[in-house]
């Protein structure tokens, strides 16, 4: 029985309704369409939903028959070719829900998806447009006057932006945990048998969603909703949470000081009953406060919190550290917490930021730490020397851009405006124009919390079903408030109260520092269910669903050329220079002063080789004590696009030519060889070798070389040409190995799995040599 697990990867792609006068047939298939699923939906019921499933895995043929003979059997007249019995309603790639009002039930269907990344082979697309129909037929629709008016009020819920899915990655956990789900022991989880032999595994979660209040409530003097929260907390990521609060400490009348005096006395009370190791780290900042300071950096402050953050609670890696890593280690690499496992890192712990509205500064405060574990997490894959990533490189202006798009995205979810102070606002290196940019932001989002913050939060209740409309109860426009939608039991007493002391649940304790979530009990593992397939199963197979080799496909369209890339959407007309993403690069330069100028040449790579030995930010202490002297769809069929959620500026197709070259090395320059020149004799050669080495890998018989003799001279006559009995572009007869070469090859394998060699004197003597010339 294999000891780890492999994740379905093939599942249900496409997707077909099809509609008669009585039912609905929704066709699913996969990518491939090797496999279909059918599933009938009845037309006949005016308010309630049935769905009927046979469970059964059709073939493309099958399904065929299956849907002509629906089609004659659903016809007015038999044998009348004009009038169809089956008409093909939509195609669609996935099924968002059925969600029912005042009337029957509606089917929301996905008709347009984006890919947008890909994490291990999983594919994460985007909502680009869906589809809402209405189930039941016209002939015994019971109408009602205000179901026109939810309707609306749903609609307003766009899902055409900013909604992900994936058919076989669970996005609503991290990556660790999903990685942590496929190594618990498969010899302790519910099996669920299918038809294929038992020699692959797949686990999926069959959880619900638990939600608890996050809010400090003044009326609360045991922090009773607090507790809830921070229970929550430690059982999803663990220990230690730390609380970053950036609301403003000082004010002439107290506005968000009121927040703060709140969450400082919630927190020093639960910490109080905590064991100390896993207390609740409370870090207050008045970043407002910061900002108005020509003494103080904002970001400098920021990065020493990240600093700190990251060394607290470490971040995930699935890999073991590198060997250079082991014997060189860095002076910050040392210092990080977390959990070391023999299969790589675990992350303990999370930052918790918060501010008012969270959107402004708490997006520029995550910026910050996100950019310190990046470079952390570069350093571990060893593409930096240390880990310390600068401003003004290419890397971080493209994670700039992705915090920002991110801060927009939730800002006009929230606020109705796009963020009004970014990450350049902080830097105070903003152009003069953005002043008046942010002007209009802040009146848009005052205009938008004042008059349609009542209707979008509306739109949500009845988007996530918080409010249920029923026939006569008052509607959800006539509520004065929300409140008790949020809170159904105010009336009456809780049957269990939690402890005033002991206020944690008591499993998740005993395993602290690590996540209950991710612990390997009998309680987490009784809510997964493992699927067992064959090896060669297409639902698990990784390369077939990544490279598609059924179906045609143009390098130019593929998702990994189409993606933001940093030399192609960031990085200036300096390639000629230095290409890494990691050197600094000034904002104004220009191809043609940084080429055509030999100093400027050679101050950029000196800018390389000082990029990593920059100086660290001001400590702590220094950074708060000159703040105290200041502080008085798939577009597959409709083409490629680019992945960038903000409007790029494209050239002319004039200047596309000099672009490319300013842009771009060229291919001599970097491959050594230029594809638009012709090919030398010497090469052709080698390749039509190859490429009769390739067609001739079976064995041929004197008597199938007796049959090619004969042939006339316009067919190409293929004759082996190797005299080994395996040698083609498959499989190749293995030389002979001597001796010591044998032996390297076997230190060499044992020196990766940690077991070293002696060293003899002409190793020690030719190591003293290398140190000698490279660091003395």
């Amino acid at each position: 029985m294999p000891t780890a697990a492999a994740p379905i990867i093939s599942s249900v792609q496409k997707l077909v309704l099809y509609e008669t006068r009585a039912r609905y047939f929704l066709v699913g298939s996969n990518h491939a369409e090797t496999k279909y699923r059918v599933l009938k939906i009845d037309r006949t019921e005016p308010k309630d939903l049935v769905i009927i499933d046979d469970r059964h895995v059709y073939t493309q043929q099958e399904v065929r028959e299956l849907l002509g003979r629906l089609d004659l059997g659903n016809r007015t007249k038999m044998g009348q070719k004009g009038s169809a019995g089956l008409f093909r309603a939509v195609s669609a790639f996935g099924v968002v829900g059925f969600v029912r009002f005042l009337e029957g039930y509606y089917i929301v269907l996905i008709t347009k998806r984006r890919k947008m990344a890909d994490i291990g082979g999983h594919a994460i697309y985007k909502i680009e447009d869906t589809n809402m129909i209405y189930i039941p037929n016209d002939s015994v629709r019971v109408t009602h006057p205000d179901e026109a008016r939810y309707l609306r009020i749903f609609q307003n819920v766009d899902l055409s932006s900013n909604f992900y899915f994936s058919y076989s990655y669970d996005l609503s956990h991290s990556l660790q945990y999903n990685l942590t789900v496929l190594r618990m022991p498969l010899e302790m989880l519910k099996s669920e048998t299918t038809q294929t032999r038992q020699e692959s595994f797949d686990i999926f979660e069959d959880e619900g969603l638990i939600t608890q209040g996050g809010s400090v409530d003044q009326a609360d003097p045991f922090a009773h909703v607090a507790a809830l929260h921070f229970d929550q907390m430690l059982q999803r990521f663990g220990s230690p949470i730390i609380i970053l609060n950036l609301v403003k400490e000082r004010e002439k009348r107290k506005h968000e000081r009121i927040l703060s005096e709140e969450l400082v006395a919630a927190v020093t009370y639960l910490n109080q009953f905590l064991p100390p190791e896993h207390t609740i780290i409370y870090i207050p900042w008045d970043m407002a406060k910061y900002t108005k300071s020509k003494l103080c950096n904002v970001l400098d402050r920021l990065n020493v919190i990240a600093e700190s953050v990251v060394k607290k609670t470490g971040f995930f890696v699935n890999r073991p550290d590198s060997y250079c890593s082991i014997l060189r280690p860095d002076e910050k690499w040392n210092e990080l917490g977390g959990c070391v496992i023999p299969t790589g890192r675990l992350q303990t712990g999370v930052l918790r930021t918060n501010c008012v509205d969270c959107l402004d500064r708490t997006n520029t405060a995550q910026f910050m730490v996100g950019k310190c574990a990046l470079a952390y997490q570069l350093y571990s894959l060893g593409l930096i020397d240390k880990p310390n990533l600068q401003f003004d490189t290419d890397a971080v202006r493209l994670f700039e851009e992705l915090y920002e798009d991110h801060g927009d995205t939730l800002s006009l979810q929230y606020g109705g405006s796009q963020l009004v102070h970014r990450v350049k606002t902080y830097r105070k290196i903003a152009p003069w124009t953005q002043h008046s940019k942010d002007i209009m932001q802040t009146l848009s989002r005052y205009y938008s919390n004042a008059f349609s913050d009542a209707d979008r939060q509306d739109s949500i209740n009845l988007f996530l079903g918080v409010f249920h409309p029923t026939e006569g109860k008052p509607h959800l426009w006539e509520l004065p408030t929300d409140f008790y939608l949020h809170h159904k039991n105010t009336m009456r007493l809780l049957p269990t109260r939690r402890s005033y002391t002991h206020w944690w649940t008591p499993e998740v304790i005993k395993h602290l520092p690590l996540p209950y979530d991710e612990v390997i009990c009998a309680a987490n593992l009784k809510k997964l269910i493992v699927k067992k397939f064959h090896k060669y199963e297409e639902e698990i197979d990784i390369h077939n669903e990544f490279f598609r080799p059924y179906e045609l496909s143009s390098f130019d369209d593929t998702f990994c050329l189409a993606m933001t890339s940093s030399a192609r959407d960031f990085m200036p007309k300096t390639v000629g220079i230095d290409p890494s993403p990691f050197t600094v690069r000034k904002p104004d330069e220009t191809g043609k002063s940084v080429l055509g100028n030999k100093s400027n040449r050679e101050e950029a790579v000196l800018q390389r080789k000082t990029a990593a030995s920059a100086p660290p930010p001001p400590s702590e202490e220094a950074v708060s004590s000159s703040s105290e002297d200041d502080s008085g769809t798939d577009r597959e069929e409709e083409g490629s696009v680019s992945q960038r959620s903000t409007p790029v500026k494209m050239t002319d197709t004039g200047d596309s030519a000099k672009v490319t070259e300013n842009v771009v090395q060229p291919m001599k320059e970097v491959y050594g060889i230029n594809l638009s020149d012709g090919l030398s004799e010497e090469d052709f050669s080698i390749y039509s070798r190859f490429v009769q080495l390739g067609q001739s890998q079976h064995k041929q018989d004197r008597s199938s070389q007796q049959l090619c003799s004969r042939c006339p001279d316009g067919v190409i006559k293929l004759t082996p040409i190797s005299a080994f009995s395996q040698d083609n572009i498959y499989e190749v007869q293995p030389p002979r190995v001597d001796r010591k070469s044998t032996e390297i090859f076997q230190a060499h394998i044992q020196a990766s799995q940690g077991i070293m060699q002696p060293l003899g004197k002409e190793d020690l003597s030719m190591y003293r040599e290398y140190i000698r010339n490279r660091y003395l």
